[in-house]
């Protein structure tokens, strides 16, 4: 499976944001995204999510069924800030979502499983969402795509909130996931993006830039990634 972005463009009052991004992106990988603040990230996630619409450009999926474009059921979005029902109990939101879902959710799995795969435990499944950390919040976001599988899944700043044993918990579980999905995060913190991607690319002036796979392993990563960087204004937005 792969999706296939050619020509993608999108201004703002006259700012060219995205200037003709061409790229593909494959299953069975995890690609970080990186990108000065207003290089464009979170508005090419939200052309990919149909949150924005492009002005000019194609994507499309490639799978089993041949070439087709890219629809809004196709994406997963997490994002940094979670959008949940705060007056539901972590466990009564997944027993709504799996319901409403069923159909996908595979023969013998309940929402206790699914709660446990995130090291959601005891009363705290039954606890009001509003009173979870962030990182809580974070996982039972990674649910809902655990549970309906969409074929690309975007994450914007995905581990920054949680812990160290909480973030080593979601990496082994985006790795797990790879195999199913592409995967594509955005995150400012190059160890972070060094550690668990296979494969980095730089949104810089509008387009998407490939990082040589011999520089990801480099002693030298992260002073190399900011020189690549540094001629890329930081204009606080997009």
């Amino acid at each position: 499976m792969q999706l296939t972005l050619k020509n993608l463009r999108k201004d703002f009052d006259g700012k060219k944001v995205l200037q003709g991004i061409d790229f593909t992106f494959e299953k069975g990988k995890i690609y970080g995204l990186l990108g000065r603040n207003g290089a464009g990230k979170t508005t090419l996630f939200n052309c990919l999510s149909g949150e924005l619409e492009a002005d000019e450009g194609q994507v499309h999926l490639e799978g089993e069924k041949g070439l087709r474009p890219l629809r809004d059921e196709d994406v997963g979005y997490v994002f940094s800030l979670p959008i949940l029902p705060e007056f539901l109990t972590g466990y009564e939101f997944l027993k709504f979502f799996t319901d409403i879902n069923r159909d996908k959710v595979p023969q013998g799995l309940t929402v206790d499983d699914y709660l446990e795969m995130v090291k959601i435990d005891g009363e705290d499944r039954h606890r009001l969402i509003k009173g979870y950390s962030h990182g809580m919040k974070n996982k039972i976001q990674m649910l809902c795509f655990l549970i309906t599988r969409p074929p690309l899944i975007l994450l914007d700043e995905p581990l920054t909130s949680f812990d160290v044993i909480a973030a080593l918990e979601m990496k082994k579980l985006l790795r797990e996931m790879k195999q199913d999905h592409i995967l594509v995060f955005s995150t400012h913190i190059l160890q972070l993006a060094q550690d668990l991607c296979d494969e980095l690319v730089l949104l810089r002036h509008g387009r998407i830039e490939a990082v040589p796979p011999e520089l990801l392993r480099s002693p030298d990563f992260e002073e190399k990634i900011v020189t690549l960087l540094g001629d890329e204004p930081d204009v606080q937005n997009s």
